[in-house]
């Protein structure tokens, strides 16, 4: 289905969730590139405040007559089938198409950074976004959330790159052709959509599988479910770059210490430069984060040591360990964190940050289906 999509600047495409983190994101750069956007969703947000402002029409709730005029649809994945709109469309005989379908297309040109992974893909790509951004690459880039540099999730840049957030749910990563793929972690999650682990881990293997031979993967080796696909593309002679504090890393982390609300942490490069690297943001998972920015960022030409200087500018991105107040000596940080094992890394880097403060967490539970299964 992808191969037939081709936009023309002419064209009205409509937006069924235009609200969502990551239907917005499409929205926008369709949007800065001039099309003509529309779309509803049921409550407005900062998102579609800001499509409007670039000249979109947004809808607030859903209604079959929303598609009239549209030439194409797009959809997000929290969208059915008998969805009133997409009904419409149908029967008016407009394409109907998801994520996975389109992104092809729009990043047609570009040479595509796709970071995946179950825990820290959000933060990551923001990282590496911003590392390109501020050592003039000039990437296009779509984020899980906005950044707090940039105050957007999505933007079209001159540069050769193109960061995106590959997301797993919904098979979203499967319409991507990256140049580089990244894999922070592995571990199970979504079971309103993948029904076992294994068809977790069939998933991001069709996602490496879109690498073409010369194309890099980047993978940590400190996660036991990740570390086995860089082993068998490294087997097949491929390229690969691993990261972690495992020893064996390709970029080895060692030295890690704290000052001034700075993480320093040192890292070992192919066994042979030492660089020192200060990061904003806490916690031994942004550590982790961190380096793949850096990776790309290195794999994209950047001189390492103005990469990392970049990256200590970084300030990090909506509801990642986002401080939302500080009141009386009381901070309040807001996570997205909703798998109990980002639960319990957001916590440690509570404790990391505030050692001398009380700690209160205070969750919301994310879909029926997820807490039932991770319970």
């Amino acid at each position: 289905m992808t191969a037939s999509i081709q936009f023309h600047p002419d064209q009205h495409i409509h937006f069924i969730g235009i609200g969502g983190t990551g239907i917005s994101a499409i929205a926008r750069i369709l949007a800065l590139r001039g099309y003509r956007v529309s779309g509803s969703d049921l409550n407005s947000n900062a998102q579609t405040d800001e499509l409007s402002q670039l000249g979109a029409t947004i809808y607030q709730g859903h209604h079959a007559d929303y598609v009239h005029g549209a030439d194409l649809v797009i959809r997000s994945s929290a969208i059915k089938d008998h969805h009133p709109e997409v009904s419409s469309a149908i029967e008016q005989d407009i394409p109907v198409y998801k994520r996975s379908d389109v992104m092809s297309a729009i990043m047609a040109g570009k040479a595509v950074v796709a970071i995946a992974g179950t825990h820290g893909k959000t933060t990551t790509t923001s990282m590496t976004t911003h590392v390109l951004i501020e050592t003039g690459q000039k990437p296009s880039y779509i984020v899980g959330g906005a950044m707090a540099n940039t105050g957007h999730n999505a933007d079209m840049g001159q540069g050769r790159s193109f960061v995106i957030e590959a997301d797993e749910y919904d098979n979203m990563f499967h319409g991507l052709d990256p140049q580089i793929a990244v894999i922070t972690s592995l571990e199970f999650d979504h079971p309103d959509f993948f029904p076992t682990p294994d068809a977790l881990i069939q998933s991001f293997t069709k996602f490496v599988s879109k690498l073409p031979d010369n194309g890099l993967l980047v993978c940590c080796i400190d996660d036991d479910l990740a570390q086995p696909f860089a082993q068998k593309r490294r087997d097949a002679g491929l390229p690969v770059i691993t990261y972690g504090f495992n020893p064996n890393a390709d970029w080895c982390v060692s030295n890690v210490r704290y000052k001034n609300k700075q993480t320093i942490y040192d890292i070992l490069v192919n066994s042979s430069e030492t660089y020192t690297v200060r990061l904003g943001t806490p916690g031994r998972h942004n550590i982790l984060n961190s380096m793949v920015a850096l990776i790309v960022a290195y794999h994209e030409n950047v001189p390492l040591q103005d990469a990392i200087e970049a990256l200590a500018t970084f300030k990090g991105t909506g509801r990642r360990f986002d401080i939302r107040a500080e009141i009386n000596d009381i901070i309040i940080v807001d996570d997205y964190a909703h798998h109990p094992t980002a639960i319990k890394t957001t916590v440690d880097a509570c404790r990391q940050r505030y050692p001398e403060h009380e700690l209160w967490a205070i969750w919301q539970p994310h879909t029926f289906s997820r807490t039932r299964s991770l319970w």
